[in-house]
């Protein structure tokens, strides 16, 4: 993958003129979940009978990378509520001169309200125009309704979930907050519950209570978190089907027990779980929204509806 140029760069290159310089309980943060220490269900005993794999195309045979459905104990642990925000990434980027995606780095949602102050009235029509796309006469717009109109574009992107971005840099986020990725264990756990659920909200497939087919009309594809109260986990975690994948911690490999063998365990695949926006065309494969499944990707993957959220072990 190709790395997008550095926050300070981008901005530079995108904006300024040449020669111009440029409350929660500390248990439990009111952004974050406490998953309790206990048991629970992971993975799955089910088949694939009536090869269903085969008919859909799909690149590996279901279910068998989930074998075998155990009984597991975890420490206790906190999990974000909500797949990591544009808005919050933005402050990550600022405060470590980071890697922009190229879902940051095209739309214009870094340039800061203070540098469009800089920009002489000109520049700001060409952004309005060409960089955000707006859907105004520019023209007779003097500066600050120029800067007000792309704030308010800008606004819409806060709470869509960070996407395009590789599971190291989802990494170097996590401990930038003092947290990491969750494993697959804890990001099962918190979605599934202990009983194992087929989905967070319960066994049953339901398309009302996530974001898939293609987005559903939302006008990026991705929701704001917190879109779909209906679908959260029993812990009450948001979007864990559905909306973006998300990264967790560990590479691909076999389950403890499991007889199934695969070359894909052996090319240092990262793992993400709870399935995209995206779905497959024109209709969807509830199959891959499961909390049990999981999607094997490169570490190095970036695609519009891959993301992350973080964890932590509890104090």
């Amino acid at each position: 993958m190709k790395r997008s140029r550095r926050f300070i760069s981008y901005l530079c290159m995108a904006l300024l003129p040449m020669g111009t310089s440029i409350a929660a309980t500390d248990a439990v943060p009111a952004d974050m979940v406490l998953i309790p220490a206990g048991n629970f269900v992971m993975g799955s005993n089910a088949t694939d009978t009536q090869g269903k794999a085969q008919e859909f195309g799909s690149m590996k045979p279901w279910y068998l990378d989930e074998h075998p459905r155990r009984l597991i104990r975890l420490p206790a642990f906190l999990i974000d509520r909500y797949e990591v925000v544009n808005q919050d990434y933005r402050d990550f980027l600022v405060a470590k001169n980071y890697w922009v995606p190229q879902s940051l780095a095209a739309n214009g949602y870094l340039i800061r309200r203070d540098l469009l102050e800089i920009a002489d009235v000109e520049r700001l029509r060409r952004l309005a125009a060409e960089t955000y796309q707006l859907d105004l006469d520019t023209r007779e717009m003097d500066k600050p309704a120029l800067i007000d109109a792309i704030e308010r574009y800008k606004a819409q992107f806060d709470r869509l979930p960070v996407t395009g971005v590789p599971r190291k840099h989802a990494e170097d986020y996590c401990a930038w907050k003092g947290k990491r990725l969750p494993t697959e264990a804890e990001w099962e756990k918190a979605a599934r519950g202990e009983q194992g659920l087929e989905y967070p909200w319960g066994n049953e497939w339901d398309e009302r209570r996530l974001n898939v087919n293609s987005g559903q009309g939302w006008e990026h594809g991705v929701a704001p978190v917190g879109s779909y109260p209906e679908g959260q986990s029993p812990y009450g975690v948001f979007d864990m089907a559905g909306n973006v994948m998300e990264w967790v911690a560990g590479e691909y490999r076999p389950y403890p027990g499991s007889d199934y063998e695969s070359d894909a365990f052996n090319q240092h695949d990262g793992v993400a779980r709870g399935g995209g926006w995206g779905g497959l065309g024109h209709y969807v494969i509830s199959h891959f929204y499961r909390g049990a499944y999981r999607f094997n990707l490169s570490p190095k993957a970036a695609f519009v509806d891959l993301g992350f959220r973080c964890a932590k072990a509890t104090p």
